[in-house]
């Protein structure tokens, strides 16, 4: 079994010299390539005069994580593919458990290892934790993150189970059902897209799972911070796009309209927060979607969509209302 590790760089030449050495180091006999979306920093002549054995990619232009991942795999021959954010460090064997997973369980399409914070290192990290799912109206959280609260690892999370998506920051997916699905939607740009195209493969009847006995660490925030705006533009507008294309029509429509009023409260909050950037952005991710709204709806794909997709009703209900934080005393895990 092949495995090309492809870590997509934007102006990233401080991230590859502190994080790309524990790739090379501790990655076996995969193949590794850096590829760069345009960047204008010396990112590509920095790894070409360090890392001779890394292979390089260069897109013509950077279209984001989405359009940047379907340019560069284009190019990449193997059974496997591990798309690797270029903030994260791994560890000795990381791959091994993954790789056996693959092996003998032929109905996995999509993985993802343990994610832990780099700064933080007994925590999960926010983007993928212990694997993701969503609650009915659409809304991510993961098995040790809900919203901006991260859970201690102490070893609850030690397992392989499956989930419902699998972090971008570090993914492993079958070749043939990247190619099968299409990759990415590049109208995402970044952000989400990895909950969309796992949708999209469970609608398919493929399965996504987290493996707990692999980890890696991740700094987070590279791109874009949890306080950027444009963060919270493109995840609500985003999370409308994927259940416009992967609901069934009616309950689409009620998500979208009960996401309306629910993400208007989120707008209001940001207000008292005195946060009005993001309280524009919630705005100008509604306009987008609507004006997208036509677009999406000609992407829904002629399958069967998948109906118990989340796992618990509403997170903005369990977070803010009763106050749970720990994702086994949401769903009892």
């Amino acid at each position: 079994m092949k495995i090309a590790i492809v870590i997509l760089n934007w102006n990233g030449e401080v991230l590859l010299e502190r994080y790309l050495p524990s790739v090379v180091e501790h990655s076996g006999d995969a193949v590794i390539y850096v590829a760069d979306n345009a960047s204008t920093d010396d990112s590509v002549a920095y790894v070409q005069a360090n890392f001779p054995t890394v292979h390089i990619i260069q897109n013509k232009e950077n279209g984001g994580f989405a359009k940047g991942y379907n340019d560069a795999l284009a190019q990449v021959d193997a059974d496997i593919f591990c798309l690797l954010n270029s903030d994260v460090e791994v560890t000795p064997y990381w791959i091994t458990p993954i790789k056996k997973a693959f092996l003998e369980r032929p109905e996995i399409a999509i993985v993802q290892p343990k994610i832990l914070d780099l700064l933080k290192r007994d925590y999960f990290e926010y983007a993928g934790a212990a694997g993701g799912f969503i609650d009915q109206l659409g809304y991510p959280f993961c098995r040790g993150r809900i919203f901006q609260t991260l859970e201690r690892d102490h070893g609850q999370y030690d397992d392989i189970k499956e989930i419902f998506w699998a972090t971008g920051a570090c993914m492993f997916v079958r070749r043939k059902v990247f190619n099968e699905l299409n990759g990415f939607d590049p109208d995402y740009f970044a952000h989400q897209e990895e909950v969309d195209f796992c949708w999209r493969a469970k609608n398919h009847g493929y399965k996504v799972f987290y493996i707990g006995t692999s980890k890696v660490f991740h700094l987070g925030g590279s791109t874009l911070s949890n306080m950027n705006p444009k963060k919270t533009y493109l995840n609500f507008r985003n999370s409308l796009f994927s259940i416009t294309k992967n609901l069934p029509l009616g309950k689409a429509f009620i998500i979208i309209f009960l996401r309306l009023l629910l993400d208007g409260i989120a707008a209001l909050r940001f207000i008292f927060q005195f946060r009005f950037k993001h309280f524009l952005a919630i705005f100008r991710a509604h306009l987008s979607f609507y004006r997208q709204f036509k677009k999406m709806y000609t992407k829904r794909e002629k399958t069967k969509f998948i109906r118990k997709y989340y796992l618990t009703t509403s997170i903005v209900w369990s977070y803010f209302v009763h106050n749970i934080r720990n994702f086994n005393i949401l769903v009892k895990d």
